[in-house]
Protein backbone atom coordinates (compact mmCIF):
# COMPACT_ATOMS: atom_id res chain seq x y z
CA UNK A 1 0.00 0.00 0.00
CA UNK A 2 1.57 3.32 -0.77
CA UNK A 3 1.31 6.44 0.70
CA UNK A 4 0.85 10.97 -0.09
CA UNK A 5 4.34 10.41 1.16
CA UNK A 6 5.61 7.93 0.03
CA UNK A 7 8.98 8.13 -2.28
CA UNK A 8 7.51 7.08 -5.59
CA UNK A 9 7.12 8.19 -9.08
CA UNK A 10 5.58 11.48 -8.71
CA UNK A 11 5.53 14.25 -6.80
CA UNK A 12 3.26 13.66 -3.49
CA UNK A 13 2.81 10.09 -4.41
CA UNK A 14 2.00 8.77 -1.35
CA UNK A 15 -20.58 -15.79 -3.54
CA UNK A 16 -23.27 -16.53 -4.54
CA UNK A 17 -23.84 -20.45 -4.78
CA UNK A 18 -21.25 -22.36 -6.90
CA UNK A 19 -23.82 -23.18 -9.41
CA UNK A 20 -24.57 -19.46 -10.51
CA UNK A 21 -21.16 -18.87 -11.40
CA UNK A 22 -20.17 -20.38 -15.34
CA UNK A 23 -16.73 -21.32 -15.15
CA UNK A 24 -14.44 -19.68 -16.66
CA UNK A 25 -10.77 -21.29 -16.69
CA UNK A 26 -7.34 -20.45 -16.58
CA UNK A 27 -4.29 -21.70 -15.57
CA UNK A 28 -2.13 -20.56 -12.57
CA UNK A 29 1.13 -21.09 -12.15
CA UNK A 30 1.61 -23.60 -9.10
CA UNK A 31 4.09 -21.26 -7.45
CA UNK A 32 1.28 -18.56 -7.59
CA UNK A 33 -1.32 -20.40 -5.37
CA UNK A 34 0.40 -19.87 -1.65
CA UNK A 35 0.22 -16.68 -2.51
CA UNK A 36 -2.93 -16.12 -4.28
CA UNK A 37 -4.60 -18.15 -1.49
CA UNK A 38 -8.03 -20.66 -1.32
CA UNK A 39 -10.81 -18.55 -1.01
CA UNK A 40 -14.72 -19.62 -0.57
CA UNK A 41 -16.15 -18.11 -3.34
CA UNK A 42 -13.23 -17.37 -5.81
CA UNK A 43 -10.83 -19.71 -5.88
CA UNK A 44 -12.44 -23.25 -4.16
CA UNK A 45 -10.42 -26.36 -3.22
CA UNK A 46 -12.66 -28.20 -5.75
CA UNK A 47 -11.25 -25.57 -8.54
CA UNK A 48 -8.00 -26.59 -8.85
CA UNK A 49 -7.19 -29.86 -11.28
CA UNK A 50 -4.68 -32.14 -12.33
CA UNK A 51 -1.69 -30.10 -14.66
CA UNK A 52 -3.70 -30.34 -18.12
CA UNK A 53 -0.39 -30.50 -20.03
CA UNK A 54 3.06 -32.12 -18.49
CA UNK A 55 4.80 -28.93 -16.35
CA UNK A 56 7.56 -27.14 -17.78
CA UNK A 57 11.23 -28.22 -16.79
CA UNK A 58 13.22 -25.97 -18.04
CA UNK A 59 15.72 -23.72 -15.92
CA UNK A 60 17.41 -20.53 -16.46
CA UNK A 61 16.11 -20.13 -19.86
CA UNK A 62 14.12 -17.50 -18.98
CA UNK A 63 10.84 -18.99 -18.70
CA UNK A 64 9.20 -19.83 -15.80
CA UNK A 65 9.51 -23.93 -14.47
CA UNK A 66 6.59 -23.85 -12.04
CA UNK A 67 3.81 -26.57 -12.51
CA UNK A 68 0.46 -24.92 -14.03
CA UNK A 69 -3.18 -25.75 -12.94
CA UNK A 70 -6.70 -24.64 -13.64
CA UNK A 71 -8.75 -22.46 -11.56
CA UNK A 72 -12.35 -21.72 -12.14
CA UNK A 73 -13.03 -18.29 -12.19
CA UNK A 74 -16.09 -16.15 -12.63
CA UNK A 75 -17.59 -16.22 -15.90
CA UNK A 76 -16.60 -14.77 -19.06
CA UNK A 77 -19.07 -11.70 -19.57
CA UNK A 78 -16.69 -9.43 -22.05
CA UNK A 79 -15.01 -5.69 -21.59
CA UNK A 80 -18.27 -4.08 -22.79
CA UNK A 81 -20.22 -5.62 -19.84
CA UNK A 82 -18.11 -2.52 -17.57
CA UNK A 83 -18.23 -0.14 -20.03
CA UNK A 84 -20.24 3.20 -19.79
CA UNK A 85 -21.11 6.34 -21.29
CA UNK A 86 -20.89 8.82 -17.97
CA UNK A 87 -17.54 7.44 -15.94
CA UNK A 88 -16.37 10.59 -14.08
CA UNK A 89 -18.42 13.56 -12.29
CA UNK A 90 -17.46 16.36 -10.71
CA UNK A 91 -17.65 18.30 -7.46
CA UNK A 92 -20.51 20.27 -8.43
CA UNK A 93 -22.12 17.43 -10.25
CA UNK A 94 -22.18 15.32 -6.58
CA UNK A 95 -23.69 18.87 -4.65
CA UNK A 96 -26.33 19.28 -6.60
CA UNK A 97 -27.14 15.41 -6.48
CA UNK A 98 -26.10 14.43 -2.99
CA UNK A 99 -30.20 14.87 -2.21
CA UNK A 100 -31.16 12.34 -5.19
CA UNK A 101 -32.24 8.66 -3.86
CA UNK A 102 -30.38 6.77 -6.11
CA UNK A 103 -26.85 8.16 -6.16
CA UNK A 104 -25.41 6.62 -3.68
CA UNK A 105 -22.06 8.24 -2.06
CA UNK A 106 -19.10 5.94 -1.17
CA UNK A 107 -16.14 6.57 0.60
CA UNK A 108 -13.19 4.49 0.45
CA UNK A 109 -10.66 5.00 2.68
CA UNK A 110 -7.25 3.70 2.90
CA UNK A 111 -7.77 2.91 6.72
CA UNK A 112 -4.37 3.27 8.00
CA UNK A 113 -3.95 4.32 11.62
CA UNK A 114 -0.64 6.27 10.73
CA UNK A 115 -2.37 8.38 7.83
CA UNK A 116 -1.42 11.88 8.03
CA UNK A 117 -5.09 12.38 5.87
CA UNK A 118 -8.61 13.55 6.81
CA UNK A 119 -10.21 10.54 8.12
CA UNK A 120 -13.92 9.88 7.49
CA UNK A 121 -15.11 10.48 11.16
CA UNK A 122 -13.45 13.82 11.07
CA UNK A 123 -15.43 14.55 7.78
CA UNK A 124 -16.72 13.42 5.21
CA UNK A 125 -19.09 14.28 2.31
CA UNK A 126 -22.63 14.59 3.39
CA UNK A 127 -24.19 11.17 3.28
CA UNK A 128 -21.44 9.10 2.37
CA UNK A 129 -20.60 5.77 3.38
CA UNK A 130 -17.12 4.59 4.54
CA UNK A 131 -15.73 1.55 2.70
CA UNK A 132 -11.91 0.71 4.35
CA UNK A 133 -10.11 -1.04 1.39
CA UNK A 134 -8.11 -3.64 3.42
CA UNK A 135 -11.07 -4.45 5.29
CA UNK A 136 -13.57 -4.64 2.82
CA UNK A 137 -12.47 -5.25 -0.62
CA UNK A 138 -10.62 -8.23 0.59
CA UNK A 139 -10.10 -11.40 2.09
CA UNK A 140 -7.31 -10.76 4.75
CA UNK A 141 -6.15 -13.77 5.58
CA UNK A 142 -6.24 -14.85 1.88
CA UNK A 143 -5.17 -11.74 0.92
CA UNK A 144 -7.70 -12.16 -1.87
CA UNK A 145 -10.64 -10.12 -3.24
CA UNK A 146 -14.12 -10.15 -1.22
CA UNK A 147 -16.26 -12.82 -2.04
CA UNK A 148 -19.30 -12.45 -3.79
CA UNK A 149 -21.45 -13.58 -1.04
CA UNK A 150 -19.66 -10.49 1.29
CA UNK A 151 -19.55 -8.37 -1.68
CA UNK A 152 -23.55 -8.42 -1.99
CA UNK A 153 -23.80 -7.76 1.93
CA UNK A 154 -21.62 -4.75 1.73
CA UNK A 155 -23.10 -3.42 -1.10
CA UNK A 156 -26.28 -3.21 0.14
CA UNK A 157 -25.49 -2.24 3.67
CA UNK A 158 -24.73 0.91 1.74
CA UNK A 159 -28.02 0.94 0.05
CA UNK A 160 -26.99 -0.29 -3.62
CA UNK A 161 -29.98 -0.80 -5.46
CA UNK A 162 -29.82 -2.32 -9.22
CA UNK A 163 -30.56 1.51 -10.31
CA UNK A 164 -28.17 3.07 -8.24
CA UNK A 165 -25.78 5.36 -9.58
CA UNK A 166 -22.70 4.71 -7.09
CA UNK A 167 -20.30 7.45 -6.74
CA UNK A 168 -16.89 6.65 -4.81
CA UNK A 169 -14.49 8.75 -4.15
CA UNK A 170 -11.59 8.60 -1.85
CA UNK A 171 -7.75 9.91 -0.29
CA UNK A 172 -4.39 8.84 -2.18
CA UNK A 173 -5.76 10.35 -5.10
CA UNK A 174 -8.51 8.40 -5.41
CA UNK A 175 -6.47 4.87 -5.76
CA UNK A 176 -8.31 3.13 -3.28
CA UNK A 177 -11.98 4.24 -4.49
CA UNK A 178 -10.72 3.29 -8.24
CA UNK A 179 -10.01 -0.12 -6.59
CA UNK A 180 -13.47 -0.32 -5.15
CA UNK A 181 -14.68 0.97 -9.12
CA UNK A 182 -12.64 -2.20 -10.56
CA UNK A 183 -14.43 -4.61 -7.85
CA UNK A 184 -17.69 -3.37 -8.41
CA UNK A 185 -17.53 -3.65 -12.25
CA UNK A 186 -16.37 -6.92 -11.66
CA UNK A 187 -19.24 -7.99 -9.69
CA UNK A 188 -21.52 -6.59 -12.73
CA UNK A 189 -23.02 -3.17 -11.32
CA UNK A 190 -23.83 -1.01 -14.37
CA UNK A 191 -23.84 2.55 -13.32
CA UNK A 192 -20.34 3.21 -11.68
CA UNK A 193 -18.63 6.64 -11.25
CA UNK A 194 -15.62 8.05 -9.78
CA UNK A 195 -15.59 11.82 -7.98
CA UNK A 196 -13.05 13.93 -10.12
CA UNK A 197 -10.23 14.78 -8.00
CA UNK A 198 -11.60 13.08 -5.04
CA UNK A 199 -11.42 13.85 -1.65
CA UNK A 200 -8.39 16.74 -2.14
CA UNK A 201 -10.83 18.30 -4.78
CA UNK A 202 -14.03 18.21 -2.51
CA UNK A 203 -11.63 19.98 0.22
CA UNK A 204 -10.15 22.23 -1.75
CA UNK A 205 -13.67 23.95 -2.89
CA UNK A 206 -14.59 24.34 0.41
CA UNK A 207 -17.42 22.44 -0.08
CA UNK A 208 -19.41 20.86 2.77
CA UNK A 209 -18.18 17.63 5.85
CA UNK A 210 -20.42 15.91 7.80
CA UNK A 211 -19.44 13.66 11.07
CA UNK A 212 -22.44 11.99 10.76
CA UNK A 213 -22.06 8.38 9.15
CA UNK A 214 -26.04 7.99 7.27
CA UNK A 215 -27.80 4.51 8.43
CA UNK A 216 -29.41 3.94 4.63
CA UNK A 217 -31.88 1.63 3.78
CA UNK A 218 -30.78 -2.00 3.28
CA UNK A 219 -30.68 -2.03 -1.03
CA UNK A 220 -31.33 -5.13 -3.30
CA UNK A 221 -28.37 -5.33 -5.58
CA UNK A 222 -27.43 -8.34 -6.06
CA UNK A 223 -23.34 -8.95 -6.91
CA UNK A 224 -23.13 -11.71 -10.43
CA UNK A 225 -20.30 -13.95 -10.80
CA UNK A 226 -17.18 -12.15 -11.28
CA UNK A 227 -16.55 -10.78 -14.85
CA UNK A 228 -13.12 -13.26 -15.48
CA UNK A 229 -11.85 -10.82 -18.51
CA UNK A 230 -11.27 -7.96 -16.32
CA UNK A 231 -9.27 -9.31 -13.93
CA UNK A 232 -5.91 -11.15 -14.65
CA UNK A 233 -3.78 -13.98 -12.99
CA UNK A 234 -0.20 -14.69 -12.58
CA UNK A 235 -0.10 -17.45 -15.47
CA UNK A 236 -1.82 -14.73 -17.88
CA UNK A 237 0.82 -12.37 -17.50
CA UNK A 238 3.22 -14.70 -17.86
CA UNK A 239 2.33 -15.80 -20.90
CA UNK A 240 1.94 -12.18 -21.98
CA UNK A 241 5.09 -11.36 -20.87
CA UNK A 242 6.56 -14.42 -23.09
CA UNK A 243 5.09 -13.40 -26.05
CA UNK A 244 2.76 -16.38 -26.35
CA UNK A 245 -0.34 -14.32 -25.66
CA UNK A 246 -0.71 -10.47 -27.34
CA UNK A 247 -1.24 -8.01 -24.70
CA UNK A 248 0.94 -5.21 -23.38
CA UNK A 249 2.21 -4.91 -19.59
CA UNK A 250 2.33 -1.51 -18.10
CA UNK A 251 3.72 -1.35 -14.68
CA UNK A 252 2.57 1.56 -12.62
CA UNK A 253 5.27 1.66 -9.94
CA UNK A 254 7.84 4.12 -9.44
CA UNK A 255 10.65 4.14 -11.38
CA UNK A 256 13.13 2.75 -8.61
CA UNK A 257 11.16 0.14 -8.05
CA UNK A 258 10.76 -0.60 -11.89
CA UNK A 259 14.91 -0.71 -12.23
CA UNK A 260 15.07 -2.93 -9.38
CA UNK A 261 17.39 -0.06 -7.50
CA UNK A 262 14.74 -0.17 -4.69
CA UNK A 263 12.02 -3.47 -3.01
CA UNK A 264 9.97 -1.02 -1.82
CA UNK A 265 9.00 2.34 -0.90
CA UNK A 266 10.05 2.97 2.95
CA UNK A 267 7.92 2.14 5.81
CA UNK A 268 6.31 -0.80 3.12
CA UNK A 269 8.03 -3.40 4.34
CA UNK A 270 5.42 -5.07 4.67
CA UNK A 271 4.64 -5.19 1.21
CA UNK A 272 8.18 -6.57 -0.02
CA UNK A 273 9.04 -8.99 -1.87
CA UNK A 274 11.82 -11.47 -2.34
CA UNK A 275 13.14 -10.32 -6.08
CA UNK A 276 13.49 -6.49 -7.15
CA UNK A 277 12.85 -5.64 -10.70
CA UNK A 278 9.76 -5.80 -12.76
CA UNK A 279 8.29 -8.29 -15.44
CA UNK A 280 10.11 -8.69 -18.54
CA UNK A 281 8.58 -6.47 -21.08
CA UNK A 282 6.66 -4.29 -19.06
CA UNK A 283 6.08 -0.38 -19.98
CA UNK A 284 7.12 1.76 -16.64
CA UNK A 285 4.42 4.09 -16.70
CA UNK A 286 3.50 5.92 -13.40
CA UNK A 287 0.08 6.63 -12.42
CA UNK A 288 0.21 10.37 -11.62
CA UNK A 289 1.23 11.71 -15.43
CA UNK A 290 -2.45 11.36 -16.22
CA UNK A 291 -3.71 13.72 -13.33
CA UNK A 292 -3.18 17.42 -12.80
CA UNK A 293 -0.61 17.27 -9.23
CA UNK A 294 -1.23 18.89 -6.33
CA UNK A 295 2.44 19.21 -6.03
CA UNK A 296 1.89 21.47 -9.30
CA UNK A 297 -0.88 23.48 -8.14
CA UNK A 298 -3.72 20.92 -9.86
CA UNK A 299 -6.53 19.23 -8.37
CA UNK A 300 -5.99 15.94 -8.50
CA UNK A 301 -8.42 15.78 -11.23
CA UNK A 302 -7.89 13.38 -14.50
CA UNK A 303 -6.12 15.35 -17.50
CA UNK A 304 -8.39 15.81 -20.16
CA UNK A 305 -8.99 12.56 -22.21
CA UNK A 306 -7.01 13.43 -25.07
CA UNK A 307 -4.01 14.28 -23.00
CA UNK A 308 -4.34 10.84 -21.04
CA UNK A 309 -4.40 9.25 -24.75
CA UNK A 310 -1.38 10.78 -25.79
CA UNK A 311 0.01 10.48 -23.14
CA UNK A 312 -0.53 6.26 -23.35
CA UNK A 313 0.27 6.58 -27.43
CA UNK A 314 3.78 7.71 -26.40
CA UNK A 315 4.55 4.93 -24.80
CA UNK A 316 2.83 2.30 -27.71
CA UNK A 317 -0.16 1.69 -25.51
CA UNK A 318 -3.06 2.70 -28.13
CA UNK A 319 -5.91 0.20 -27.30
CA UNK A 320 -5.17 -2.09 -30.31
CA UNK A 321 -3.62 -5.11 -28.03
CA UNK A 322 -5.29 -5.80 -24.22
CA UNK A 323 -3.55 -4.32 -21.98
CA UNK A 324 -3.00 -5.37 -18.22
CA UNK A 325 -1.65 -3.50 -15.62
CA UNK A 326 -0.06 -3.68 -12.04
CA UNK A 327 1.74 -2.30 -9.08
CA UNK A 328 2.81 -3.52 -6.05
CA UNK A 329 -0.57 -4.69 -4.22
CA UNK A 330 -3.18 -3.82 -6.79
CA UNK A 331 -4.46 -0.07 -5.54
CA UNK A 332 -2.35 2.29 -8.06
CA UNK A 333 -3.13 -0.04 -10.79
CA UNK A 334 -6.34 -0.11 -10.39
CA UNK A 335 -6.47 3.90 -11.12
CA UNK A 336 -4.33 3.19 -14.50
CA UNK A 337 -7.17 0.73 -14.88
CA UNK A 338 -9.68 3.10 -14.62
CA UNK A 339 -8.30 5.89 -16.47
CA UNK A 340 -7.42 3.02 -19.77
CA UNK A 341 -10.84 0.98 -19.54
CA UNK A 342 -13.36 3.43 -18.04
CA UNK A 343 -12.44 7.20 -19.74
CA UNK A 344 -10.66 5.81 -23.24
CA UNK A 345 -12.35 2.59 -23.41
CA UNK A 346 -9.35 0.06 -23.94
CA UNK A 347 -9.58 -3.06 -23.07
CA UNK A 348 -7.40 -3.90 -19.56
CA UNK A 349 -7.11 -6.57 -17.11
CA UNK A 350 -6.27 -5.60 -13.78
CA UNK A 351 -3.35 -7.89 -12.26
CA UNK A 352 -3.95 -7.43 -8.70
CA UNK A 353 -1.79 -9.86 -7.67
CA UNK A 354 0.70 -7.69 -8.68
CA UNK A 355 4.57 -7.47 -7.80
CA UNK A 356 3.83 -8.80 -4.07
CA UNK A 357 2.71 -12.14 -5.44
CA UNK A 358 5.35 -12.00 -8.65
CA UNK A 359 8.32 -10.94 -6.75
CA UNK A 360 7.69 -13.67 -4.22
CA UNK A 361 7.23 -16.51 -6.64
CA UNK A 362 9.77 -19.29 -7.36
CA UNK A 363 10.43 -19.78 -10.98
CA UNK A 364 9.47 -16.58 -13.23
CA UNK A 365 11.12 -14.50 -14.71
CA UNK A 366 12.33 -10.96 -13.67
CA UNK A 367 14.31 -8.55 -15.38
CA UNK A 368 16.27 -5.96 -13.18
CA UNK A 369 18.20 -3.43 -15.20
CA UNK A 370 20.03 -2.38 -11.50
CA UNK A 371 21.64 -6.12 -10.79
CA UNK A 372 22.66 -6.35 -14.66
CA UNK A 373 24.44 -2.83 -14.69
CA UNK A 374 26.23 -3.67 -11.38
CA UNK A 375 27.65 -6.85 -12.25
CA UNK A 376 26.82 -8.22 -8.62
CA UNK A 377 23.62 -8.64 -6.59
CA UNK A 378 22.84 -5.32 -5.98
CA UNK A 379 18.77 -5.07 -6.08
CA UNK A 380 18.14 -8.65 -5.33
CA UNK A 381 16.73 -10.35 -2.12
CA UNK A 382 17.35 -7.44 0.13
CA UNK A 383 20.50 -6.29 -1.65
CA UNK A 384 22.09 -9.05 -0.07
Amino acid sequence: MTHPSSPDSTPADPQKPAARRPAWVTPVAFAAVAVLGVTAGVIGANSLRAPATTPATTVNDGTARAASLTVEYGQSRGFDDVRQDEVLVSTEWLDENLDDPNVVVIEVSEGRQSSALTRYEAGHIPGAVEFVWYRDFVEQIERDLVSQDHFTALAQSAGVNPDSTVVLYGDANNWFASYGAWVFKLYGHDDVRLLDGGRAAWEAQGRELSPAAPTPATGTWEAEAPNSDIRAFQSEVLAVSQGEKDGVLIDIRGPQEFAGEIGVAEGFGGEAAAKWGHIPGAINAPWGKIVNQQADGGDGTFKNIEAIREHYAALGVDGTKPVYVYCRIGERASHTWYALSQILGYDVKLYDGSWTEWGNSVGVPVANPTLEASGGYSGLWGGQ
